[in-house]
């Protein structure tokens, strides 16, 4: 197989493991997605073509010539026990995780808290160990985890949120226009209920593609947004003291 072909199927590959889809790449370069299907059929990319496809998922064609070498590592669905308690131990290196989980860059996570950029760099590099970013030079950071990553169900992250935070994120009326809260209850069969959580997960897939469809926005436009079966713009508490004067999310 020619390289330029091995190239596209990486290309593929990487795609699906960003959780893309034919129709995001027609989208993306304008196309139809017949004609889509038929460059990736043929191989068929151009140059530029084959740039764009690599923007959508915030990697250079070089990041895709170092993949087709080293072969497309699967990306990371969630962490172990012991990783999610490494970061439960420390709150700073956790709200560092969380701003680089929503694609933050060095400079914002420096420039909105106070971390120093010596201390930032320390916990990258152990996000890099833990395997959740590779730390790039210059600071830059390459995120590993899948568009489905999640922590893991009664983990230690989960249990750290729900013991520390759970009582701030319902400090609200839930009024403004950017928050809702829904309540309901009934009387569901278990074939319904598991429907139920069906579309739930669904509703969940629609979060992370909105959630990296607007990575590429400008940092500004972009809020922390958290869902628990209620919406509302939301910080996290717990992260206050090292918010710098003035900052919003």
């Amino acid at each position: 197989m020619s390289q330029t072909k091995q190239l596209v199927d990486t290309l593929k590959k990487a795609l699906k493991a960003h959780g893309r889809t034919y129709a995001d790449v027609s989208r993306h370069l304008d196309l139809s997605e017949a004609s889509v299907k038929r460059l990736f059929s043929e191989r068929s990319f151009s140059l530029q073509r084959l740039d764009q496809a690599c923007q959508m998922i915030g990697m250079e064609i070089s990041d895709l010539v170092r993949l087709m070498q080293d072969g497309l590592r699967a990306p990371i669905t969630s962490l172990s026990v012991e990783q999610e308690r490494e970061l439960a131990s420390d709150v700073e290196l956790l709200l560092v995780a969380v701003c680089v989980l929503n694609r933050w860059t060095f400079e914002q996570i420096v420039g909105f808290y106070h971390i120093s950029e010596t201390r930032c760099i320390q916990h990258l590099a152990r996000l890099d160990r833990l395997k959740l970013i590779e730390l790039l030079p210059r600071n830059r950071i390459k995120l590993l985890v899948a568009t489905n990553f999640k922590w893991r169900e009664d983990g230690p992250i989960q249990r750290f949120y729900q013991e520390k935070l759970e009582a701030d994120f319902f400090r609200s009326r839930f009024a403004k226009e950017h928050e809702r809260l829904i309540v309901i209850n009934g009387m569901l069969a278990d074939s319904s209920n598991a429907v139920f959580q069906r579309k739930l997960e669904q509703l969940v897939r629609e979060f992370d593609e909105l959630n990296l469809d607007d990575s590429q926005l400008p940092f500004e436009r972009r809020h922390g947004t958290t869902v628990v079966l209620a919406l509302r713009r939301w910080q996290y508490g717990l992260f206050d003291s090292f918010r710098k004067k003035g900052g919003s999310g």
